[in-house]
């Protein structure tokens, strides 16, 4: 255990940049040690040694001398404490969803169709449409623009007046025509 200079230690606490670099600097290999030894699906090893320097942190914040316990020992202490919360926190799976999730293309990213594949979407729909006013019955392209709006097939069988499952029936009989069977 590294010996820490109550001079430097007084520095940090006030908000000497230059102290705490060297406090950390020597606190650093214990650090690493008590990373490499808390690995756990969901904690890599930097992320180990960034809650040791919380740890760190907490340790100058926290520290009084009068208590009695040298800093280096107290230091430790906070170090494997905020490196283990952080293995028992992984070990949880709390965020496993988070860490295993792909992220959301933005906007600019997902690729926009070029005029071709417009002109062709747009006379597959004047097609289909076509096929629905010549190819289904009336009963059928009622049913099917009424399931297109969500409405579900009881609500559909009493605007129309009839059963539900002659809607099922005849919204079948309408896919199968789109299809082209």
């Amino acid at each position: 255990m590294q010996k820490i200079n109550e001079e430097l230690l007084a520095c940090a606490q006030q908000g000497d940049e230059a102290a705490l670099a060297a406090l950390i600097a020597r606190m650093m290999p214990a650090i690493r040690k008590g990373a490499a030894a808390c690995r756990a699906p969901g904690l890599d090893f930097e992320d180990a040694v960034q809650e040791g320097l919380i740890g760190l942190f907490q340790a100058v914040r926290g520290y009084n001398a009068a208590a009695g316990t040298p800093f280096a020992a107290y230091a430790a202490a906070c170090i494997h404490h905020a490196q283990q919360d952080a293995q028992r926190a992984a070990l949880r799976k709390k965020h496993a969803p988070l860490n295993f999730s792909v992220p959301l293309p933005d906007a600019e990213q997902i690729p926009q169709p070029g005029p071709e594949e417009l002109a062709i979407a747009g006379e597959r729909y004047a097609d289909t449409l076509q096929r629905m006013r010549t190819d289904l019955s009336v009963m059928e392209r009622r049913v099917l623009i009424a399931s297109l709006h969500g409405q579900p097939a009881s609500q559909t069988a009493q605007a129309l007046g009839t059963t539900p499952k002659a809607v099922a029936n005849a919204l079948a009989r309408a896919r199968r025509k789109l299809r082209g069977e």
